[in-house]
């Protein structure tokens, strides 16, 4: 049984009523899925989302609030998600980057567009992320905290 969790960043981003997603396949599967992927060792979470939007849709992508942080049980399975949610904007696109594996490409669709086509998400966190945003929530960005970048006195004891 897997106890843990699995932590991961997503970048909600709009441009003329459109949003950012990329078509990526999954255990054999097309879906749609913000740009998002896995926290690595050793990195914030705003370093996450700016690599992982990169790497997955070859935008640059600048986060300037957290939109939400969200926890997901997969039914059926014994995974569950903490995404944390970043809206931004991006400010270039390196068309000839490759993308990464399992990514068929990026592209912008409409709310609307992205819940015709509900059965092809990857999760419900996709459309979540969006209508949270659409409302107009946005946490700044500091509202994070890394332990790693709180004085020694306070690291030791928060390992208490």
């Amino acid at each position: 049984m897997n106890t843990g969790i699995d932590v991961t960043v997503a970048a909600v981003v709009e441009s003329s009523g459109r949003f950012l997603v990329v078509e990526e396949r999954v255990a054999g599967e097309l879906v749609f899925n913000q740009p998002a992927g896995h926290l690595e060792h050793g990195e914030s979470l705003v370093e996450a989302v700016i690599r992982e939007t990169l790497e997955e849709s070859a935008w640059a992508f600048e986060p300037a609030a957290v939109t939400g942080i969200y926890l997901w049980s997969v039914p059926d399975t014994d995974r569950t998600f903490l995404r944390v949610a970043f809206s931004g904007d991006c400010r270039g696109h390196d068309p000839d980057r490759a993308l990464d594996d399992g990514i068929v490409r990026a592209t912008w669709l409409t709310r609307e567009q992205l819940a015709a086509r509900s059965a092809r998400l990857r999760s419900p966190m996709v459309l979540r992320c969006i209508d949270d945003y659409t409302a107009g929530i946005r946490y700044p960005l500091d509202v994070l905290t890394q332990l790693d970048s709180l004085p020694e006195a306070q690291q030791r004891i928060a390992s208490r």
